[in-house]
């Protein structure tokens, strides 16, 4: 198959346009392979696209549509102009989002480290398009026991998790640019990662990961979100409003950051517990950091938790957090 159609991209949607010719190519070269199928849901799109109140502006309407082609899936859908597309996406937030909000936060680049709990954070971000770039960073692959709290399938296993995430994201929404970094974060690669971002979600296992990438955070007045995946309960560092702020809040103590590589899980507890206030912690979630490397390989998380977390981090708490930046 032709380079042109990129099929060493593997998490992200070619968008072709079948009025450049090039992209019309492109798009008869897929259609000669058996083996890839061809969606065509425009018309419905167009329709629900006129029936919106107040009716769309001329240029929505007479805005060419494209075809996404997904080469993990082997598919080539039709989905409206970029401009359309967003309107008639995002219709049902109107009000409980504000056209000002939408089009501020629309601009914002998030990136989020740890894409177990951070993929139903990076979702709900791109669903309600609260930003406008998502930058993901996760060196691991998807297993079966990450299946009760990430929304991925069977099919997806052995897939780095990141990748999983922005596959998911792009058949949301395939305008929206997400990079991957299926690498993991490193002292090697954090400032690429974080140059020009406007927000940082961390999920990371890694408690090195977390005190490196909030020193680099710091450096750069970035602010850090941490949901804890218990309660709903979110951690957020304002580094752009209080550059001194220790990292962690302190919390972490007066430790040699290079020696928190590698911790077992239960190497890890008593740091957990000092980072994320043990006090507040649900009854159930407390008592289960004690069996850690006894009677439980590692804590545990459930999908409810993770989605309420990622729920205060996006609206309405997120909102109210993101006014407040310059």
């Amino acid at each position: 198959m032709s380079s042109d159609i990129h099929e060493a991209d593997r998490c992200s949607a070619q968008v072709l346009a079948a009025d450049d010719a090039e992209d019309y190519r492109v798009l008869e070269v897929l259609r000669s392979d058996p083996r890839i199928e061809f969606v065509d849901r425009w018309r419905e799109q167009a329709a629900s696209l006129r029936g919106l109140r107040p009716p769309p502006e001329p240029e929505l309407l007479s805005e060419p549509p494209r075809w996404a082609y997904y080469p993990w899936r082997r598919m080539v859908v039709s989905v409206l102009g970029p401009l359309a597309f967003h309107a008639l996406r995002l219709d049902r937030n109107r009000n409980l989002i504000t056209a000002d909000e939408q089009d501020r936060l629309g601009r914002l680049r998030i990136g989020v480290i740890g894409l177990s709990a951070g993929h139903t954070i990076a979702y709900t971000l791109a669903a309600e398009g609260l930003c406008g770039e998502l930058r993901l960073a996760d060196f691991d692959s998807l297993e079966l026991s990450n299946l009760n709290r990430v929304p991925a399938s069977v099919l997806d296993l052995g897939v780095n998790k990141a990748t999983v995430a922005a596959r998911r994201i792009a058949e949301l929404n395939p305008y929206l640019t997400v990079q991957v970094l299926t690498s993991g974060l490193t002292p090697d690669n954090m400032d690429e990662f974080l140059e020009g971002m406007d927000i940082l979600v961390e999920e990371s296992d890694s408690l090195d990961v977390k005190a490196l990438v909030r020193e680099a955070a710091r450096t750069r007045g970035l602010p850090v979100l941490m949901a804890t995946s218990d309660r709903g309960l979110v951690d957020i560092e304002r580094y752009d409003l209080e550059p001194a702020r220790p990292i962690l809040h302190g919390l972490l103590g007066d430790v040699d950051i290079a020696g928190l590589s590698g911790l077992t899980g239960r190497d890890k507890l008593p740091h957990v517990l000092r980072i994320l206030d043990g006090a507040g912690f649900s009854a159930r979630g407390a008592a289960s950091l004690i069996e850690i490397g006894h009677t439980l390989t590692t804590w545990p998380q459930l999908a409810s938790d993770v989605a309420l977390g990622a729920a205060t981090v996006a609206i309405p708490d997120f909102l109210g957090f993101m006014r407040t930046l310059s």
